[in-house]
């Protein structure tokens, strides 16, 4: 059946809807949590990478005439995403140039990135091209533009492959409720006079993209809370390469852990913090999808931590708060998914991790 017959038929739309009811298996594997939060979550999280798939895949497609779009926000999370993190995307093409412009905002840390992404098909999106705030030259008010080619440039280069198909910009925070963020732009720097006229090709592919990208997305993160949830309780050291094709960047080295917690229980974690541009712990739910720190207090950071009078921290999981200051609240959840991330560190200490009794403990600052 030809796209023309399929958009006509309406075989398109029946094709996109019958492979999102698919991506339903994600959510009832054997290993996942079966409670009513968790499930009730798990289908939130589903319509949550529908919502994202079709900005990706239909309406921000176009590569010669992209624009920036939020992949991170209060209500659209996956991955282990960052609340600290202003996460945007831009659709591009690797035989295309683009130059990308605006202010960083009072971001600590920025960085921006071209990757391949095939989350859709092999559940990957590789990067193809790092630039780091400390190799960008940034105007005295925080403005920069930035060249993201195949071919070299002087400076501010985003090297891109043949194989690129998206721009990723990440503007790191301490606090974002009072910070400036910051402002993007793009432009294809060889693109034609005027976007094409919209296909049956075109909305035929977008359409059973986005929904592959839904069930490849869910299984991908199923499959790693299901690895992760082997070793509970801890955030053991473990090999980078799998977050890396995932889209990580390499100044990032992270600790996945998995939570399991009663009601009278506590995680204490104990860590001494490397010399790095920036630090965070964020409790997630089963999905990994951060808790919502919107009301609660679900993470902590390099800026927001409380420390001991020795330098080092120590953070409290739990379902109540006996009187610690860095407390991360499981908001009704028995269990989980963690993620401690170093920004720029060159050391990687591994927390220590315990489970103790409530009733045991008493405020420790």
């Amino acid at each position: 059946m030809t796209a023309e017959e399929r958009v006509r038929s309406g075989r398109s739309w029946e094709d996109f809807c019958d492979t999102l009811k698919s991506a339903g298996s994600a959510i009832l594997r054997s290993d996942a949590p079966d409670t009513l939060l968790d499930r009730a979550e798990g289908w939130r999280y589903l319509s949550r990478l529908t919502r994202l798939g079709l900005e990706m895949m239909v309406e921000h497609a176009d590569p010669d005439f992209p624009r920036f779009y939020y992949s991170n926000s209060t209500t659209l999370k996956m991955g282990g995403d960052n609340p600290d993190n202003q996460v945007c995307n831009a659709t591009v093409s690797g035989n295309r140039r683009y130059r990308i412009w605006g202010k960083r905002g009072t971001a600590p840390y920025f960085s921006v990135g071209s990757v391949a992404n095939r989350m859709a098909t092999e559940g990957t999106m590789v990067p193809t091209g790092d630039l780091y705030e400390e190799n960008i030259d940034f105007g005295p008010d925080g403005s920069f533009e930035i060249i993201a080619s195949q071919d070299p440039q002087a400076r501010n280069w985003l090297p891109m492959a043949p194989d690129s198909t998206a721009i990723i910009c990440r503007a790191t925070f301490f606090d974002r409720t009072r910070e400036e963020p910051a402002t993007l732009n793009i432009e294809c720097l060889d693109r034609p006079a005027r976007p094409a006229t919209l296909s049956p090709e075109q909305i035929d592919q977008s359409l059973m993209r986005a929904a592959a990208f839904v069930r490849g997305t869910a299984n991908v993160f199923g499959n790693w809370a299901q690895g992760f949830s082997a070793q509970p309780n801890c955030l053991p050291a473990l090999d980078q390469a799998p977050f890396r094709r995932a889209g990580a960047h390499a100044s990032i080295h992270y600790f996945h852990g998995y939570w399991q917690l009663q009601p009278d229980e506590a995680l204490v974690i104990s860590l001494k913090e490397p010399e790095c541009a920036y630090w965070s712990l964020v409790l997630q739910n089963h999905w990994m999808e951060s808790l919502d720190y919107r009301y609660l207090p679900v993470h902590v950071n390099k800026g927001s931590v409380t420390r001991a009078a020795d330098g080092t921290v120590t953070i409290l999981i739990a379902a109540s708060n006996p009187g610690f200051s860095n407390f991360l609240d499981t908001d009704g959840h028995t269990c989980g998914t963690m993620l401690l991330r170093w920004v720029g560190a060159r050391e990687y200490p591994v927390p220590d991790c315990k489970v103790v009794k409530l009733q045991t403990l008493t405020p420790a600052g």
